[in-house]
């Protein structure tokens, strides 16, 4: 339901923002006010994510999604709506978002610890396949809302979503430990020391998620360049779609049989080499079945870095590495859009289509290589027993001691 509800947002809110406003600046005031505190909060949402380890933590959170996105609607019917109204209601959504798409991987998470030693990466894997599936129903059914005059209605129904999920939520009951201990919130930073693999997978995605803007934007650019505006686009990000759909149905294959750096290295080399194949194929076919490609395997990297932050930890622990994850993942995506658009401009589509293509190949196969000593344990040694924690999740891997951990918590 929230992940129908933003897809619908993606439509409706920036039309109704040029719709009221007439500014493309007010739009780009919207999006940068917004995108603000996700890339702050590494620093005032160390606590406040912590939080979030129940039902009652999410829905709160959600319902403060939802009332940004019903304030602009009601602004929009007073005629409230400039400068300062627009950025207060970015800055909020963007506040609650931070906190709710790390907060529900990492409810995820732990609930998938209950259900055995493959849960907690199945649950990440099919919300990440569900909000994919979204992403082929929900911009459609935005855009016949607003074919239908439906504008400020369609911002309603986001609201009225998010209320809904919230309700969907409140029966989920608290992942923390029984017994009460309080665990020291750690900073992403230190949540890092002693797990390198963390660090280099988000190396990884966030290299395709700063060339992911060659892709979409790189389809409607070259669209409207053979005045074939919006064919391009769509044949590929719908067999991307359909891709990713398929990929989900893989991971759970895939992940669990081997290693998930190994995997993750292979998917963004495949991803890499799909953008290259595009620059030489550009054609709505080629497209198409080169986004089908890549976004079969992309799934499957995802899936794997899941796989390497569930077995790195639990608790605060796991919290703080989802948020770190969705800090770079926010972060490398606004860095490529807002750089993308000029590079096309100057080098036109299939050089930088070409480009991102290799940058995120030679990526992938170097940058499992890298030592990334600042991250790696002081004595941090090999142990190869499986240990299995009070929850029956089987771990193995480096410690950061000469002894394998009483339990994930201490790895």
């Amino acid at each position: 339901m929230s992940e129908l509800a933003f897809r619908f947002a993606q439509v409706a809110l920036p039309l109704v923002v040029l719709q009221e406003t007439g500014s493309v600046a007010a739009l780009g005031l919207v999006t940068g006010a917004a995108g603000l505190p996700v890339l702050t909060s590494p620093w005032w949402a160390r606590s406040l994510r912590q939080r979030i380890t129940s039902g009652r933590g999410l829905a709160a959170v959600q319902v403060g999604e939802a009332a940004p996105l019903a304030v602009v609607p009601l602004l929009a019917w007073l005629g409230g709506l400039n400068a300062v109204t627009l950025a207060a209601a970015g800055l909020a959504l963007g506040v609650f978002q931070a906190l709710a798409a790390p907060g529900l991987m990492a409810l995820f998470a732990d609930i998938g610890d209950r259900l055995g030693e493959r849960g907690a990466v199945s649950l990440l894997t099919w919300q990440d396949g569900i909000r994919r599936g979204t992403m082929l129903v929900g911009p459609s059914l935005g855009g016949v809302a607003v074919m239908l005059g439906w504008l400020l209605p369609a911002l309603w129904f986001e609201a009225f979503m998010l209320v809904v999920s919230a309700l969907l939520a409140l029966p989920v009951r608290p992942t923390e430990p029984a017994d009460g201990a309080v665990e020291e919130i750690p900073s992403i930073r230190s949540a890092l020391v002693g797990r390198p693999d963390v660090a280099r997978g988000w190396l990884l995605r966030g290299t395709s998620c700063l060339t992911w803007f060659a892709f979409t934007l790189g389809m409607s650019v070259y669209g409207a360049q053979q005045d074939r505006a919006g064919v391009y686009f769509a044949a590929g990000m719908t067999a991307y779609g359909v891709g990713s759909l398929t990929g989900t149905l893989l991971v759970g294959r895939v992940v669990h049989r081997l290693a998930p750096m190994a995997v993750a290295r292979l998917a963004w080399t495949v991803g890499g080499l799909a953008w290259i194949g595009m620059s030489l194929w550009t054609t709505p076919w080629g497209f198409a079945l080169m986004g089908g490609i890549g976004g079969c395997f992309a799934v499957l990297g995802i899936g794997a870095v899941n796989r390497i932050i569930a077995a790195a930890g639990a608790g605060p622990v796991r919290r703080t590495l989802m948020s770190g994850q969705s800090v770079v993942i926010n972060a490398t995506s606004s860095a490529g859009m807002l750089l993308g658009a000029p590079l096309l401009a100057v080098a036109g589509v299939r050089p930088t289509l070409a480009a991102a293509g290799i940058l995120t190949t030679v990526v992938a196969l170097l940058g499992p290589m890298l030592r990334l000593r600042r991250w790696a344990a002081p004595e941090a040694v090999t142990w190869s027993a499986a240990v299995a924690d009070p929850g029956g999740q089987l771990w193995s891997g480096r410690c950061p001691s000469r002894t394998a951990p009483a339990s994930p918590g201490s790895a």
